[in-house]
């Protein structure tokens, strides 16, 4: 992981690979419920990765991207 130069900054970049690592997870698993349980998560850490995204974006004083 680069230097980033907030907390929110790299809870960004680590909510975006984590939601990418378990997508991947999903999309290889055998079972559905297993898939449900990733897919879950995925959005879990996409939502995470929004929340700082907001944050960020209202320290630099510009609008959040959806």
């Amino acid at each position: 992981m680069t230097a980033h130069s907030t907390l929110d900054a790299e809870l960004i970049a680590w909510w975006d690979c984590e939601a990418a690592r378990l997508d991947a997870l999903a999309a290889s698993a055998r079972f559905g419920f297993m898939r449900r349980h990733y897919e879950r998560k995925a959005a879990e850490a996409r939502a995470r990765a929004q929340v700082s995204r907001v944050r960020e974006a209202a320290r630099r004083g510009a609008p959040a991207l959806s």
